[in-house]
């Protein structure tokens, strides 16, 4: 079977006119950011898919583990007949799910949701192609605006992985938890990928690696303003920061300026001082509770949370209420 043709429901002007307002709501700000989406262009998806690859990059590895002891148990619990992915990229972890579902049978549809056509375009083909009894349906959105156009009808299981749900603030993940609530039927599933607390001499590796890609990654954001709306940053002018906060439990990517500077871009002008930082991600950590009680609020219910044998990651399945 053929994967049917995309939904696009995110149009290239739509990423435009999102790109120009973050640059100019950020670097305007009185602490200067940017969201870390902008970082995944097609070289930042390469340095990405490189960062999963590392020794200090526990993440993927550590959920993978998860997903590879439980994908049977998710298939059996869930039963679904639709499984959506958000975020989906190569939907390469995802494949562990798509065979336990096989060998289980009964899952008809798989419903993979990425802002980039290129990527979908690719793994809705060979996905298609690799389980053929399987309808296969890519839709372009954003995952943070377009959950109401996701499929309805059918047992449905959401998976969102990778730890993602970590780069929202707090009050980002209370809209987004609630708009998946409302986007699911009583019933439906949530498959949530959460990197958990532990010792900041773990975590930050893992976000400042020896090689130095991470470092090469956060600058790539500054190499996307640049291509893309004509700005002149000097990424070689910017090092990279990974700070462990306490307080917020999160680790926090920054570029720091190395020397005085003004970047012009859209008709700004904005000036950076020596050693003045850029926020470009934060990454929450998360212990159980605090998953269960967001969950909770937003009208879910934990059936089910597994760990990888370390306690690096968590994976929770969640049931809408």
């Amino acid at each position: 079977m053929t994967a049917e043709p995309l939904e696009i429901y995110l149009e290239q002007q739509d990423v435009e006119r999102g790109l120009r307002e973050d640059v100019r709501a950020g670097l305007t700000a009185e602490a200067k950011w940017l969201p870390p989406k902008w970082f995944y262009d097609s070289r930042g998806s390469e340095l990405f898919e490189e960062i999963t690859r590392l020794p200090e990059y526990y993440p993927t590895r550590a959920e993978r583990t998860v997903l590879a002891e439980h994908a049977s148990d998710i298939a059996a619990l869930t039963g679904a007949k639709t499984l959506i992915e958000l975020g989906s990229g190569s939907s390469e972890k995802t494949r562990l799910l798509l065979d336990a579902f096989t060998r289980r049978g009964g899952l008809g549809t798989f419903v993979p949701l990425d802002v980039s056509v290129s990527a979908l375009l690719a793994s809705t083909a060979q996905i298609a192609a690799d389980y053929p009894g399987l309808r296969v349906r890519g839709i372009v959105g954003d995952f943070t605006r377009q959950l109401d156009r996701l499929p309805t009808g059918g047992r449905r299981l959401v998976v969102f992985l990778g730890g993602t749900i970590g780069n929202l603030l707090p009050a980002e993940r209370v809209e987004f938890l609630s708009a998946m609530r409302t986007a699911l039927e009583i019933g439906d599933w949530l498959l949530l990928g959460t990197d958990l607390v532990k010792d900041p001499s773990v975590i930050v590796p893992a976000y400042d690696d020896a090689a130095g890609v991470t470092a090469e990654f956060n600058r790539n954001v500054l190499r996307v303003i640049n291509r893309e709306l004509g700005a002149d940053f000097d990424p070689a002018a910017f090092e990279h920061v990974a700070l462990w906060d306490p307080d917020h439990e999160w680790i926090e990517m920054r570029l720091r300026a190395t020397r005085p500077m003004s970047v012009r871009v859209l008709d700004l002008t904005v000036d950076f001082a020596a050693g003045e930082e850029l926020r470009t991600e934060v990454s929450a950590k998360f212990r159980p509770a605090g998953i269960a009680a967001e969950l909770g609020t937003a009208g879910f219910t934990v059936a089910e949370f597994w760990t990888d044998p370390d306690g690096l990651f968590g994976v929770t399945l969640a049931r809408a209420r």
